[in-house]
C-alpha cells in the first residue's frame, strides 16, 4: 500500500490522545482512592492537550479525502462499516474529554457528592430501565417461538405468559436467597462501604471516557483487521498493536506532563509507560515475525489462471501511471522496508525503554523526557508508515513489474 502522511498523523495523534487520556484518569484514580499526593494542574491542562491531538488528527484526515464536504456522509455506513463507525466514534470521545477538561478546569462545575447519594438518586431511574428493558427481553424471547406458524402448540400467547411469570417466579426466589445469606453472614454487608467518599463529577464523565476510548481503539483497528484478502492486517494483532502503541505513547506523553505539571506523578507514570513499551515491543514483535512467514493466497498462475511455473510478467499493462499502481504500491526498494522497520523498532522501543530506566534508576529530567518523547513519535511515524506499507494488496500481481 501507498499510505498518505494525513492517515498516518490521524492514527498516531488519536492514539497517543486516547492513551493519554486514560493515563490521567488512572492518576485520578489513584489520587480518589489512596492517599496520592493531589496532581494540581495536570488533569486539566492534560485533557486539554488531549483535545488539541484530536483536532489534530481529526483535521489531518480531511487531506486524504477526494471530497472533504461530503466527508459527514462516511457516518451513514455504520451499520457494516467500521470507517462509518470510527467516524461517530471519534466526536463522541471528543465531546467526552470536552466536558472532562471543562469540569477539571471549572471546580464550581465539579462538586463533590456522596457515593451512597449518587447511587439513591440513580438507582430508581437505573431500575425503571432495568425493568423496561428485562420486559423488552422477555417479550422478544417469547416471540421467537410464538412467530412459528407451523407449530400450534407455540402460536398462543401463553409462551409469553410463561416466560414472564416464571421468570418472576425465579428472580423473586433468588432475591430472597440473597437476603438470607445477608442475614446469616453480617459481615457481607460491608464489603464494600463507601458511605461519605466523596466523588467528583468528572470520574464519572472520565469513566465515560475510558469506555468511548476504548470502542475507538476497537473500530480504528478493526477497519484493517476486518479486511481479510489483506494476510498482513487480518489478525488480532493488528488490533492490539493499535491499542498498546495508543497507550504506550499516550502514557509517555502523560509522563512529559507529569515531569513538567506535577513531578510527583512521575514515577506512576513512568514505570506504567516501561511496561505497556515493552508489552508493546513484543507484540509489534510478534506480528513482524508472523507476517515474514506469510505465504501468499494468490499467485501469477491463479491470478490469470494457468498453472505454468514459468510465467513471467513482461509489461506492466499500462504505459502511463494508473491509480492502482500509486494507491497500492509504494514504489521503494525492499532495502528501504527494511531499513524502516528496524528504524521504528529502536525509536518506539529501544531508545525510549533505555531511556526510562535511566530516569528511573536516576532522577526524572523534563528535557530527558521531551526527547524520549520525541523519539518514540518520530518512531511512530516510521511504523504507522511501514504497516501500511507493509500490506501487500493482491492486485499488485498484475502490476509485478512496477511493483
Amino acid at each position: 500500500m501507498n499510505p498518505p502522511f494525513s492517515v498516518v498523523f490521524l492514527t498516531t495523534f488519536i492514539g497517543m490522545a486516547q492513551g493519554c487520556f486514560l493515563a490521567l484518569f488512572g492518576e485520578q484514580l489513584r489520587e480518589q482512592f489512596s492517599t496520592a499526593p493531589a496532581s494540581g494542574n495536570l488533569l486539566s491542562y492534560g485533557a486539554m492537550v488531549v483535545l488539541l491531538l484530536l483536532i489534530a488528527g481529526l483535521a489531518a484526515s480531511f487531506f486524504h479525502l477526494g471530497h472533504p464536504e461530503r466527508a459527514w456522509r462516511a457516518a451513514t455506513m455504520w451499520r457494516t462499516s467500521w470507517l462509518s463507525r470510527e467516524v461517530i466514534a471519534l466526536p463522541i470521545f471528543m465531546c467526552v474529554v470536552l466536558i472532562y477538561a471543562t469540569l477539571s478546569f471549572f471546580p464550581v462545575f465539579n462538586p463533590d457528592v456522596s457515593f451512597n447519594l449518587l447511587a439513591a438518586k440513580s438507582s430508581l431511574i437505573i431500575g425503571v430501565a432495568g425493568g423496561v428493558s428485562l420486559l423488552l427481553i422477555l417479550i422478544c424471547l417469547g416471540m421467537v417461538y410464538l412467530s412459528i406458524k407451523i407449530l400450534q402448540q407455540w402460536r398462543t400467547h401463553l409462551p409469553i405468559v410463561n416466560f414472564v411469570l416464571v421468570s418472576c417466579v425465579t428472580g423473586f426466589v433468588l432475591a430472597v436467597g440473597f437476603y438470607i445469606l445477608l442475614a446469616l453472614v453480617p459481615t457481607l454487608r460491608h464489603v464494600v462501604d463507601l458511605d461519605g467518599v466523596p466523588i467528583h463529577w468528572s470520574l464519572i464523565v472520565g469513566l465515560a471516557g475510558v469506555f468511548s476510548l476504548f470502542l475507538l481503539f476497537v473500530c480504528t483497528g478493526m477497519i484493517y483487521a476486518c479486511l481479510k484478502f489483506l494476510q498482513q492486517w487480518h489478525t488480532p494483532f493488528t488490533l492490539a498493536n493499535f491499542i498498546l502503541l495508543g497507550c504506550s505513547s499516550g502514557f509517555m506523553l502523560a509522563t512529559t506532563l507529569g515531569a513538567w505539571l506535577a513531578p510527583q506523578t512521575t514515577h506512576f507514570f513512568m514505570t506504567s509507560t516501561l511496561i505497556l513499551t515493552i508489552v508493546a515491543g513484543i507484540v509489534r514483535s510478534a506480528s513482524l515475525l508472523r507476517n515474514k512467514g506469510l505465504v501468499p493466497k494468490s499467485t501469477l498462475q491463479s491470478a490469470i489462471g494457468v498453472k505454468n511455473p514459468k510465467i513471467v510478467q513482461k509489461s506492466s499493462g499500462a504505459m502511463a501511471p494508473t491509480f492502482n499502481r500509486h494507491q497500492f504500491n509504494h514504489g521503494k526498494t525492499r532495502l528501504f522496508i527494511r531499513s524502516i522497520k528496524w528504524i521504528f523498532l529502536a525509536l518506539v522501543f529501544v531508545l525510549p525503554i533505555v531511556l526510562l530506566i535511566v530516569q528511573l534508576l536516576t532522577q526524572v529530567d523534563l528535557t530527558l523526557m521531551l526527547v524520549t518523547l520525541l523519539i518514540q513519535y518520530l518512531g511512530l511515524i516510521a511504523e504507522r508508515w511501514y504497516f501500511f506499507a507493509d500490506a501487500n494488496h493482491p492486485q499488485n500481481i498484475y502490476y509485478q513489474v512496477i511493483c
